[in-house]
């Protein structure tokens, strides 16, 4: 029996930076010098190396002020995401689904042990963000990585209009 509980508490310790990894993003939505400007539907999510989602991560879109399920009526102009998972979804999606954000910096952060990240496989992935912005433009950024990641560096990429900076950071 001694024997036993060493080895679980061996395999319990060798998994546990496994289990801690956080995955944080920090998305800019850039303020617009525009006549008529609204803020931008976003998605987000993680995509495998033959393109198929792997995670949904976040959706921001109108929630408030509107008639019932006016807000999702705009959602299939987030295009990518929309064609390979969005439509398959029903709105409101809890711990992924929000209301769209300001123009700023915003931070958001997810743990392996309490989100769809925990289903990722070792391999290769892409995240992707997603903007669409009524009256307005709309853009993709993507983010290649490893995953399980070995070092926290942060990976950034600028979008041109709809998206400012964007990084990826995720701690082994």
């Amino acid at each position: 029996m001694r024997t036993f509980s060493a080895w679980l508490v061996l395999l319990v310790m060798g998994t546990a930076p496994i289990a801690a990894a956080e995955l944080s993003l920090d998305v800019e939505i850039p303020r617009l010098d525009v006549s008529e400007y609204h803020r931008p539907y976003v998605a987000i999510w993680v995509q495998d190396e033959d393109q198929k989602v792997a995670a949904n991560l976040a959706v921001w879109y109108q929630i408030r002020g509107s008639r019932k399920g006016h807000g999702t009526k705009w959602l299939p102009d987030l295009r990518q995401w929309w064609r390979r998972s969005g439509r398959g979804l029903e709105m409101p999606v809890d711990g992924i689904s929000s209301a769209t954000r300001p123009a700023g910096k915003h931070e958001l952060k997810f743990n392996t042990a309490d989100s769809e990240l925990a289903k990722l496989k070792p391999g290769k992935y892409t995240l992707l963000v997603e903007a669409s912005r009524e009256v307005g433009g709309r853009e993709l950024v993507e983010i290649s990585f490893e995953w399980p990641k070995k070092t926290a560096e942060p990976i950034k990429v600028r979008g041109g209009k709809e998206l400012g900076e964007v990084v990826l950071t995720i701690t082994p």
